[in-house]
Parts: C-alpha cells; sequence; structure tokens
C-alpha cells in the first residue's frame, strides 16, 4: 500500500510476493529509524540490463536489487523516503540528503524554486550548496536562508554556500537536472563525487 505525506512517498509493509528491506552498504538491514537503501528480492525482479553488465553487477548484488533510493523505517514499517542514493552528500563526515534542504528552504516566501548539491571542499569533501530561483520581486538575504536550515536542521545541513539564480536546468522530463548543477562546481576536478 502506497500512500503520501505531504511531499515524501511513504509505504506499509507487507508487500506480497515480494521481501522489502533497508539495507547498509555492507548489505545488513539496519535498526529502526537509521537510513539505508531500499533493496528488494522476488523471483520476478529483474534479470539484467540488456547489454550493461557493468551496471547490472551494481545493482544486482547479493541477490539484492538495489533501487538507488535511500528511505529509513519507523517501528510500524513505514518506509520514508529521503533521497536518491547518487544525490547523498558527505560532509564533514555526516551524509546529508539534499531534499531535506530543499524541503526546508521551499517554505520560504522569497524561494519559487531550489537545488541542493554537494560541492567540492577542502575541508568538508562536500560542501552543501544551495542553488536558488528567487520569487519575483523578492530579495532573500542568503544568511537568513542558511539561518533557516541551521535552526530546522542542525548545523551539518545548512548550506555553506548559497548561488542566487534565474532558472533551474531541467531534465527532458521536468526534474532539476543536477548532474548539470553538479558539473559546473566540479569544472577542473580530478573527480566528481556522486
Amino acid at each position: 500500500m502506497i500512500r503520501t505525506t505531504g511531499a515524501v512517498p511513504v509505504l506499509r509493509f507487507p508487500i506480497a510476493a515480494c521481501e522489502v528491506k533497508i539495507l547498509d552498504d555492507d548489505d545488513q538491514e539496519v535498526e529502526t529509524g537509521e537510513a539505508g537503501e531500499i533493496c528488494v528480492r522476488a523471483p520476478h525482479v529483474m534479470a539484467e540490463y540488456w547489454k550493461r553488465p557493468e551496471q547490472t553487477a551494481e545493482t544486482l548484488k547479493n541477490g539484492w536489487l538495489h533501487t538507488g533510493d535511500i528511505a529509513r523505517a519507523d517501528e510500524r514499517g513505514y518506509m520514508f523516503i529521503l533521497d536518491r542514493k547518487k544525490d547523498m552528500i558527505v560532509s564533514g563526515g555526516f551524509n546529508i540528503f539534499p531534499r531535506e534542504v530543499e524541503d526546508v528552504l521551499s517554505q520560504h516566501a522569497d524561494v519559487a524554486m531550489v537545488a541542493v548539491v554537494g560541492v567540492p571542499d577542502d575541508k568538508w569533501g562536500e560542501a552543501v550548496t544551495a542553488v536558488v530561483v528567487v520569487r519575483e520581486g523578492a530579495r532573500p538575504n542568503a544568511d537568513e536562508l542558511i539561518n533557516l536550515v541551521k535552526a530546522r536542521k542542525g548545523s551539518a545541513h545548512a548550506p555553506k554556500h548559497i548561488k542566487f539564480v534565474t532558472e533551474l536546468p531541467m531534465t527532458g522530463v521536468g526534474k532539476v537536472d543536477k548532474k548539470v548543477l553538479k558539473a559546473g562546481f566540479w569544472a577542473g576536478r580530478d573527480r566528481m563525487v556522486g
């Protein structure tokens, strides 16, 4: 059974003919309330990606299909999807889920759209950076936005940088293209995280 609470889809167990667990990077089930990757196992789960053995090996590991979605479950078995694994920011040893920061910033009256990405930082590894489209006629203050996140989510989640733009790059299906956003910040680096 799937239902929605706000912008976060919630999944309730049990699911017939399919085993679903939230696993850590070692394919061990996480404790209730901890974040991990949603993994599924069933006879009817996909066999492989056509002519893409590397992607198949990455997705199908240890008998589990790794969805790439990060979630946590409560004591009733409800799963709260936090973000995509590839979008997670690792900053100063903390795992930051961009959607949690975006949800806070999007509630500010001056913010029309926002995307949060990790950018290279010599001290933190990645720095949380918010790219904000401002509502017409508004003049938001970067420190105010940073402090809003700090108050609601804590210092680790607070953006180190706010970049104001007139528009965000979009994919063909109308989603923010975070690869394009990240690429601009990671240009000239040996590697790009995420």
